[in-house]
């Protein structure tokens, strides 16, 4: 009996898309791919091997102690934190930092975590922020304003160019999604920017691609030629990656034993 017939026989109770994924993971993790098709890289946060190297990643929360972590670019970037009035006076007064800081401390205070930073082997290699609508001052300068009031905002977000078409961002976004969900929040809602062709070159990126953002699973609520207002529902997406997950932990930790064991999975 080969490891993806046994999978596939534990797993039949599941949805049909878990299940096909499940088989091909389990597959992939344990090097029997012979007779399924290789589905791209294998990212589970942690310490693992992928594709050929062994990577170290960890998500944590961001804090003051970690918040030099951040692209200097994006430690010194306020659009979100600064009423658009005032950006201009804060930036001409070299106080930009400061104000980031002052912005992260009053919200990990006044509501708790507030963004997520990935390494990935201890480099830091991209980051997300987000928050409540009201306390976002850029939330109600756009024209798809204002984000609904049960939805939380997602703000900064940036992955090292280097890293990027890794998976690093959906990463970042589940991450979000996981934490939001077991504070009771309903949704995600986000600006995105339909036209980042647009932007000048070398020029800062302070809104997210709405491209980016319907590929991970956001649905435009409020149309607009280049700022959409976006929204990810979380219940569904949390619950169907829970599946995976648990689904993949069980059936794996089933094939290790039996493996362990000498039964019907020694290689020949």
């Amino acid at each position: 009996m080969t490891v993806t017939s046994h999978v596939t026989s534990r797993c039949a109770g599941y949805p049909g898309v878990v299940r096909l994924l499940v088989v091909r993971l389990s597959s992939m993790t344990l090097g029997h791919s012979s007779d399924l098709p290789r589905v791209g890289p294998f990212f589970a946060w942690g310490s693992h091997t992928v594709l050929g190297g062994h990577v170290s990643r960890q998500v944590v929360g961001v804090t003051l102690d970690n918040l030099e972590d951040l692209p200097r670019h994006c430690r010194k970037c306020v659009y979100w934190e600064v009423a658009p009035h005032l950006r201009g006076q804060v930036e001409e007064f070299g106080e930009t930092e400061l104000e980031k800081e002052a912005w992260v401390s009053s919200v990990l205070l006044e509501w708790g975590s507030c963004g997520r930073l990935l390494y990935s082997n201890k480099l830091p290699v991209g980051f997300v922020l987000y928050a409540p609508p009201t306390v976002v001052p850029r939330a109600g300068a756009f024209p798809t304003s204002p984000a609904s009031p049960d939805a939380v905002l997602l703000t900064a977000f940036h992955v090292q160019p280097e890293f990027r078409g890794g998976g690093i961002g959906r990463a970042l976004v589940q991450e979000v999604a996981k934490d939001l969900t077991r504070r009771g929040v309903r949704a995600i809602e986000a600006f995105g920017d339909a036209q980042p062709e647009s932007r000048a070159e070398g020029e800062h990126h302070c809104v997210v691609p709405a491209g980016f953002l319907t590929r991970v699973g956001f649905k435009t609520v409020r149309p607009h030629p280049r700022w959409p207002r976006l929204r990810l529902e979380l219940r569904a997406g949390i619950l169907w990656k829970e599946d995976v997950e648990s689904a993949l932990e069980q059936l794996l930790g089933q094939v290790s034993v039996s493996t362990a064991g000498s039964s019907g999975f020694a290689r020949s």
